[in-house]
């Protein structure tokens, strides 16, 4: 699929529906550009989700941790 593209003043560049919906593409969507010998390349960005720890949730894998330090030590003294 090929077609010709314009760069606004803003150097905002519109992708024709038919390259969106091809693609998956949707708006806010973020695309990563880079340059190529063949020019510009345009790829999806992958977004990952992250999560913010409470101090409860913080506690609870400083538990599991020291949970696994004694199964690791008992089975070490153990070998």
């Amino acid at each position: 699929m090929k077609t010709t593209l314009t760069i606004t003043g803003r150097g905002v560049i519109t992708l024709p529906t038919q390259f969106r919906k091809a693609l998956g593409i949707s708006a806010a969507d973020q695309l990563i550009a880079e340059t190529t010998p063949d020019g510009i390349l345009l790829r999806p960005a992958v977004t990952l989700p992250i999560e913010l720890y409470s101090a409860e949730r913080l506690r609870e894998f400083e538990e599991a941790e020291a949970e696994l330090a004694t199964v690791l030590n008992k089975k070490k003294k153990s070998n």
